[in-house]
């Protein structure tokens, strides 16, 4: 039978459409305007007449940067400290949260409480640089990666999800014989794979969105990632080497086009990769705040 529903009702659901259609052209229309500039004549940017269409569109931009060695050196490093960071990021987090999440776990609440003190308290950035200074990491790819290995936040999280597991599961393989290695590898991870996903992508934009640690610890500019490439740019107007004098095709090239275009470069990787995993990104946040 259809339900007959009330004017009051009619209007609440099309005012929650116009509601969220108004909240995606917000969220959506600055990175489309950063692309239509990125890809429109350098001249009408600068004359402002590019606004909602792009105006002469071209890749004369994308075709410059891909040819400048240092931004592709950079976008390299990037890749390379996401993934190597992400991987050490969920191992930390898995080991120190499966653990937790068991009662019989002897020393559980005082472990417990020494990880939630480091989430108010920190040593601060001059005793964190003389650590890394001591051990060796300055100028390598584990100063980025150690200091940050585990997220307090993200490790409850995830212990929060083991807890939510059926124990039985675990008594049946302890039967089996399976010790607690086993339990983890063939058990709890097949079936976390929703809060997996889900704390991978806070580590990975995490990482990936990261400028200061590199500014803090690395020296040599072969290994800055491009976060600090699009800084220069963006903040310090700083440009490559490459886009200083711009002629001959490129003429038409301007330091806003380079600026956009390099936030696109930046930020597409992360936009293309989170449409695959946002069913398992829902379903991982929803459990995770749902259980305990």
């Amino acid at each position: 039978m259809r339900i007959r529903r009330s004017i009051a009702s009619r209007t609440f659901d099309a005012f929650n459409l116009l509601f969220m259609i108004g909240l995606i052209f917000v969220t959506f229309y600055p990175l489309y305007h950063i692309f239509v500039v990125s890809i429109s004549d350098g001249h009408a940017v600068l004359r402002g007449e590019v606004n909602v269409w792009p105006v002469a569109p071209n890749m004369d931009t994308y075709s410059l940067l891909l040819q400048d060695s240092s931004i592709l050196r950079s976008y390299g490093n990037t890749i390379l400290y996401t993934a190597v960071g992400t991987i050490v990021n969920l191992c930390c987090t898995i080991l120190c949260a499966y653990p937790l999440s068991k009662k019989e776990f002897y020393g559980r609440s005082f472990f417990t409480l020494m990880i939630v003190f480091t989430m108010f308290f920190s040593g601060g950035l001059i005793p964190s640089y003389l650590l890394v200074q001591k051990l060796h990491l300055i100028n390598t790819i584990w100063a980025l990666v150690l200091p940050g290995a585990i997220s307090a936040w993200n490790m409850f999280v995830m212990r929060t999800f083991f807890q939510g597991l059926p124990n039985e599961l675990f008594e049946s393989a302890r039967i089996d014989g399976a010790g607690e290695l086993l339990v983890l590898w063939r058990i709890v991870l097949p079936l976390s794979l929703p809060i997996i996903a889900t704390i991978s992508m806070f580590y990975a934009v995490g990482h990936w969105n990261s400028f200061f640690p590199a500014l803090i610890y690395l020296n040599e500019k072969a290994k800055y990632p491009v976060q600090i490439l699009l800084r220069n740019i963006v903040v310090m107007g700083q440009m490559s080497e490459q886009s200083q004098e711009l002629s001959g095709p490129y003429a038409a090239v301007t330091s806003t086009n380079i600026k956009y275009a390099v936030i696109i470069i930046v930020v597409a990787p992360i936009v293309a990769v989170y449409p695959f995993i946002q069913k398992y990104f829902i379903k991982g946040v929803m459990i995770g705040s749902l259980k305990g």
